[in-house]
């Protein structure tokens, strides 16, 4: 199954060092100050065949381009409402190597038209669940919606994501893979459901739920 995992929300360099040997594809460090997990210090350098990934949330461009530099970031995940003229601006002076990803919360009502004007401009889109904050809520919503995503564009699935979803999100791969679109499901992004604490990962969980997952 060629299903990516990104795990958000690391901070702390001694768990995010323990977190990077179980080699996820992409390792989340949050820049909002609203979060409990908002990232201030130094970090734990890691291989480079992970991809750490900046979170932000309404950030000035001038922001952005300062943590991309100070924490040499390799993709970036906007979660506010950044509208597509901010990131076509955004992509015009970043690397062409910096990957961007648009997150949209989902409810039941979600209108997939709204995905449109972005379509060619970010590399991914992220799906999580609409809460009160701006993710790292525990909270999962219906991926049933997920049947009227026509788009080509590959997507993140988050929101709540636990330790006992292993199944649960292989069955919604293969759902894809029947209709020939397995690449479009891209991978799935875990944070709070995996926490001891704020920003510090299990990483005996994470590594029984990776097993499960691609076993």
């Amino acid at each position: 199954m060629n299903l990516k995992l990104k795990i958000c929300g690391m901070r702390e360099p001694e768990n995010m060092s323990r977190i990077a040997a179980l080699k996820p594809d992409y390792l989340g460090l949050i820049f909002f100050d609203g979060s409990p997990r908002n990232v201030v210090g130094e970090i734990f350098q890691v291989d480079q065949n992970i991809r750490k990934t900046g979170v932000f949330v309404n950030a000035s461009e001038e922001n952005i381009l300062e943590k991309i530099k100070k924490y040499q970031l390799s993709a970036l995940q906007l979660h506010g409402d950044e509208s597509p003229e901010f990131i076509r601006s955004l992509k015009q002076q970043i690397s062409e190597e910096i990957e961007l990803i648009k997150v949209f919360g989902i409810k039941e009502d979600f209108d997939f038209e709204k995905l449109q004007p972005y379509e060619a401009i970010v590399d991914y889109f992220l799906f999580d669940t609409r809460g009160k904050n701006r993710g790292g809520n525990g909270i999962s919503f219906n991926w049933e919606i997920l049947e009227n995503y026509s788009s080509n564009t590959p997507f993140f699935l988050s929101g709540g994501i636990g330790p006992g979803d292993a199944a649960a999100v292989k069955e919604l791969y293969h759902t894809f893979q029947k209709r020939q679109k397995e690449e479009v499901f891209y991978g799935i992004d875990v944070n709070s459901k995996f926490e001891t604490a704020p920003a510090v990962k299990d990483a005996e969980a994470l590594k029984t739920f990776r097993e499960r997952l691609y076993n």
